[in-house]
Order: C-alpha cells, then sequence, then structure tokens
C-alpha cells in the first residue's frame, strides 16, 4: 500500500474526488488548506455541535440525542475546557474503490491542545467528513471556520477490494452536514 502524491489527488479531484478542491497550499493569515505534497489539508465549515449538559442528556451511541449539542453557525467555534464539538468539511470526498483514507490533526490545532479525530474513509464511501474536536484543555479554545482543520492521506490498496463501503450499504454512506452517531436497525 502506497500513499499518493499531489499529482494523482490533482488528477483525481478533477474527477470529483474533492469538491471543491484548493490547488496549492493557501496559509497567509489562515490555517492552511489545500493541496500539498503526500495530501489534502481540508477546511472546516461553519456548521458546529458542541457538547452541552444544558438537558442533562447521557452521551449513548446506540441512542444518541440531540440534546446533547448546541447548534452553531459561525465563523469561530468557542469549544468549552475539556469539552467536544463536532463539525465537518466544507469538502465533499467520493473516494475510489482502490483506496483507503486516513486523516490526521493540524499541527497549528494540536499545539493548542485541540485534538482532530477522524476514521477513516473507506473504498467508495462519499459525502462530507464529520470532524470531532476535543479540547483538552482547562481553557475555552477556538476553531476557525473555512480555514485548514486536518490532514488527509490517500493510500492505494495493492488490489481492488472484494467489498467496499458502498456495496455493504455503509450507515454514513452520502452524509451531508454534521452527523451524529448511529446505529443500522
Amino acid at each position: 500500500m502506497g500513499i499518493m502524491p499531489d499529482s494523482w489527488i490533482r488528477e483525481q479531484a478533477a474527477k470529483g474526488m474533492i469538491e471543491p478542491f484548493a490547488e496549492k497550499q493557501s496559509g497567509i493569515g489562515k490555517i492552511s488548506y489545500g493541496l500539498s505534497s503526500y495530501g489534502y489539508d481540508a477546511r472546516v465549515s461553519s456548521e458546529f455541535k458542541i457538547f452541552t449538559n444544558m438537558e442533562s442528556a447521557v452521551v449513548d451511541p446506540k441512542n444518541f440525542s440531540g440534546d446533547s449539542f448546541v447548534d452553531r453557525d459561525t465563523d469561530v467555534c468557542i469549544i468549552p475546557p475539556n469539552s467536544f464539538a463536532l463539525a465537518r468539511t466544507v469538502e465533499y470526498f467520493r473516494i475510489p474503490r482502490d483506496m483507503l483514507v486516513i486523516c490526521l490533526g493540524k499541527s497549528t490545532y494540536a499545539r493548542c491542545g485541540i485534538i482532530v479525530n477522524v476514521t477513516p474513509l473507506e473504498p467508495e464511501w462519499e459525502g462530507h467528513v464529520t470532524l470531532e474536536f476535543s479540547n483538552t484543555t482547562p481553557l475555552p479554545a477556538k476553531i476557525y471556520a473555512h480555514e485548514g482543520a486536518c490532514q488527509f492521506l490517500f493510500f492505494q490498496g495493492s488490489g481492488v477490494c472484494d467489498v467496499s463501503y458502498k456495496d455493504r450499504a455503509g450507515k454514513y454512506m452520502n452524509q451531508v452536514g454534521v452527523t451524529l452517531p448511529k446505529i443500522l436497525v
């Protein structure tokens, strides 16, 4: 399994793998985003769901309540100390059948105690990527919409998989917006 270079990412983006696509790194006065040597730095949208305990909800991945969050559409999201927020990428991804995509947080946020987590993007998955931001500090933390949040690395398998995410009708297929946890029933 090899990591794919900027030329391959650019070529696949022209075929619709990443929309909208930033051809080069952009970062003057912003947290950088766009095409890098061996990855793509995606932007966070202005749509946020910030954890709250206002309704005393219990966080249950099998029966998740929207009461656990406060919705915000904002250019700067403030995550409370030792708290958590969900967001989504500006970019919509369409992953080729022979690829697995891994996401890593940006060092600019990591150096501030803000951790970005995303599970792998599986072969033939598509949608906006839901981003998980953890503020590990005892202070409020800012997340800047329309700026870089994380980097996606594209790994090509040594062969094409027998069953893709699309084939098995994965529960997060074609997600648009911030998608909350769910289970198949």
